[in-house]
């Protein structure tokens, strides 16, 4: 298998992840993170985050079939999801626990994400030659 291939699969398992994620917490809302009784508000902000979150997913699975043509989404993208997971890191620090799921969420959000943008800005450099 090339890198190419090798790229194009990974990002696809990987882009599964913010899809499942977004489309659970579009259809369970909050009961999602095991909180009940939440205020409308909440529950509602919380779908349309699932939502941003889904679309992410989507915007990355629609970049596969040509890679190493979409470096300015995957910056783009990768840049969001930085700082949704900054955003959850600062929810670690001030509280001092977060479960495995969001641990899960946090690695994939500064570590495996921007590992995947680096991957793909170098396929992209190669196709250029």
């Amino acid at each position: 298998m090339d890198e190419r291939r090798a790229l194009q699969v990974v990002v696809t398992l990987g882009s599964l992840v913010p899809i499942s994620a977004g489309v659970a917490g579009i259809v369970l809302g909050m009961a999602m993170v095991d909180v009940a009784g939440a205020p409308a508000g909440a529950d509602g902000h919380f779908r349309y985050l699932s939502g941003l979150l889904l679309g992410i997913g989507i915007a990355f699975l629609a970049s596969v079939p040509h890679i190493e043509r979409c470096a300015a989404r995957f910056r783009l993208l990768g840049g969001i999801v930085v700082v949704g997971g900054l955003g959850r890191l600062l929810s670690l620090c001030l509280r001092g626990h977060l479960d495995a799921p969001m641990l899960f969420a946090l690695v994939m959000e500064l570590g495996v994400t921007p590992a995947l943008v680096l991957w793909q800005g170098r396929i992209a450099r190669r196709a250029s030659r």
